[in-house]
């Protein structure tokens, strides 16, 4: 049993200048077309879709040393940082449906406004705890962790105005694979709770998933799932930009979202990084919309 708020309030955020390839912004029509409005009805959710005003098309004509697209970047997660805050306030459980990986910058400004003491758990290849000086790319996807954590560019660590900052403590980062040495550094002298392949291979997921379910519930007043589909093997899920070899497999996946709906620790949640341009018939987008019922409280029996 799970104990969601009564409404879900899905917010889908067609963006994706935070990364190097196009496509990630077309990934949440990918997912409503897959049939997530039909899973819900079927699980009988109460929800809404809450869409972004429109942003303007326009490119950023500024240098921005190693911030690919701030000026967008920034202008985005404000938006979606209001709108975020807003859906907290009232209650509801934000789904937010991404959009590349930056578009966490603007979904947790808003949920600290809310939450004091937010937990975090972090499903992804990579940990984006890059900054400007560690980055290899420039592309923020890479610094959206980092970012909510307040480091790097204060254009960035100041979206959302006045809030709480996410305490390093509070977060579990599962299934990476795929870390830049300035991230390694930062996890290990942070001591960030870090779930690699290995430890899955080694320990389970079931056990790491109570561990992750424990140290984000512990000592905080809600928590939010990000989960980014690169964390899924990419035979499974190919739909993606940023693909590592070896990451969950289906049922990995699964567990883990029915583990979190089991919890009932869950306030709010976003998924991102599907990118159908790269994808295989619907095949990520349909992963996509099961992993998002088996949260929501779908069982097999």
């Amino acid at each position: 049993m799970n104990n969601l708020p009564s409404t879900v309030s899905i917010i889908p955020v067609p963006f994706d200048r935070g990364a190097t390839r196009r496509g990630a912004g077309q990934g949440p029509d990918a997912i409503f077309g897959a049939g997530l409005k039909r899973k819900l009805d079927a699980l009988g959710v109460t929800y809404q879709v809450d869409d972004l005003a429109a942003l303007p098309e326009r490119k950023d004509e500024a240098h921005h040393p190693r911030l690919n697209h701030l000026t967008e970047v920034i202008t985005m997660n404000e938006q979606l940082a209001a709108r975020v805050s807003a859906l907290a306030e009232a209650g509801t459980f934000p789904l937010v449906l991404g959009g590349d990986h930056s578009i966490a910058i603007g979904t947790l400004a808003g949920l600290t406004r809310h939450y004091r003491n937010l937990g975090v758990i972090w499903i992804d290849a990579h940990s984006d705890l890059n900054t400007p000086n560690t980055t290899p790319t420039g592309n923020i996807h890479g610094m959206s962790l980092a970012v909510s954590l307040g480091r790097g560019d204060r254009r960035l660590t100041s979206i959302g105005g006045v809030k709480s900052t996410i305490k390093p403590g509070h977060v579990v980062l599962i299934g990476a694979r795929s870390l830049d040495q300035g991230e390694r550094d930062f996890i290990r002298r942070e001591g960030i709770a870090c779930f690699t392949m290995q430890d899955i291979d080694r320990m389970g997921m079931f056990r790491v998933m109570e561990e992750a379910i424990r140290i984000s519930s512990t000592g905080t007043d809600g928590v939010h799932l990000s989960f980014d589909i690169d964390s899924v093997d990419p035979k499974i899920a190919p739909g993606t930009g940023t693909p590592v070899q070896g990451g969950l497999s289906y049922r990995e996946a699964h567990l883990a979202m029915e583990m979190l709906s089991e919890s009932g620790i869950l306030t709010s949640a976003e998924f991102v990084e599907n990118n159908p341009l790269l994808d295989r018939g619907q095949k990520t987008s349909r992963l996509l919309v099961g992993l998002i019922g088996s949260m929501l409280g779908e069982s097999i029996l």
